[in-house]
């Protein structure tokens, strides 16, 4: 079997059996593709490589300058790699097995203070033509409210925002989908941005006799809806009209900042891995450091051996 074969085959059965969310194969492809280009200027074949030929590779990206965690990802795409080619009976063992890669350190997330995220989406409501106004505000307002991931955000059907005002359906990694409630001012900028939506798609169909949009960020990209990249350039445009640091606002800081701020102001953890979507809640507790002065303060004010 050749190399693009077994990694197109290994691709399918984690789409089918694991239900892998899109960019996560193509992630995989990216990595198993270089490990592959590797293996071919070494003259041997993915089904050949041992354990001392995969860490020789990751000595290769270290020695390149690459980052722990990219070499940590690509390790742990390896490692699928060949476990799926284990259990298939293509290889007798895993030569993956027993390495230990390096370790990836948990930084604390970049966030924004609370008077940041206002700026913005204030600079949000005035950026832009009048029709980009209430979409650059309900993107914003939404992100901010939900804490969703950008591919969430931008990819939401327009079905998932009609009914109930006050909830919006995401579907989420590995298809999961979630309930997630919906703050005063995102639920007046969803309002007001669908019925934009609305008039814009009728005035459309009846002059082109085209299909309404099933998105509900639209846009004429191949995917149908607004691009992440697109809303990438957009915040960093929000940043710079609203006086914060374009290098410290991306569509993940807003995702931080909305559980970093119900964290602060009381939410239990729990409940901020729902809303975020986060499978373990050991990925959610990384915004506990929020916690540390809002902790000193009331040791400090209730504790009797602390009012001396």
């Amino acid at each position: 079997m050749s190399d693009a074969r077994l990694i197109s085959t290994f691709l399918e059965a984690q789409a089918a059996e694991l239900d892998a969310a899109v960019n996560t194969q193509l992630a995989y492809a990216r990595d198993l593709n270089d490990f592959s280009g590797w293996c071919t200027v070494h003259k041997m074949d993915l089904m050949e490589a041992t354990q001392t030929d995969i860490e020789s590779y990751l000595v290769d990206l270290e020695a390149s300058g690459l980052a722990q965690s990219t070499r940590a990802r690509r390790l742990s795409a390896i490692r699928q790699l060949y476990r799926f080619s284990f259990e298939e009976g293509w290889r007798a063992d895993n030569p993956a097995l027993r390495i230990s890669g390096p370790k990836r350190r948990k930084l604390l997330p970049k966030t924004l203070t609370e008077a940041e995220v206002d700026a913005l989406l204030s600079a949000s409501r005035d950026s832009g033509r009048a029709g980009d106004r209430l979409r650059n505000t309900c993107l914003m307002e939404l992100l901010y409210a939900t804490g969703m991931r950008v591919s969430e955000l931008v990819s939401l059907p327009v079905s998932a925002a009609r009914g109930n005002p006050q909830m919006l359906l995401v579907r989420g990694k590995g298809g999961k989908e979630r309930m997630v409630p919906l703050s005063p001012p995102a639920q007046g900028a969803l309002v007001k941005w669908l019925k934009r939506w609305d008039e814009t798609e009728e005035t459309a169909r009846i002059a082109k006799a085209a299909t309404p949009s099933k998105f509900l960020f639209p846009s004429r990209s191949k995917a149908g809806h607004l691009t992440r990249h697109r809303f990438y350039l957009m915040i960093k445009e929000f940043a710079v009209a609203a006086g914060v640091s374009p290098a410290n606002v991306t569509p993940h800081t807003l995702r931080h900042a909305f559980a970093t701020h119900l964290l602060a102001h009381g939410a239990d953890l729990r409940v901020i891995q729902t809303l975020l979507g986060h499978a373990d809640v050991g990925t959610t507790e990384i915004y506990t450091h929020v916690l540390e002065e809002r902790l000193r303060d009331l040791v400090l004010e209730h504790h009797p051996m602390a009012q001396d």
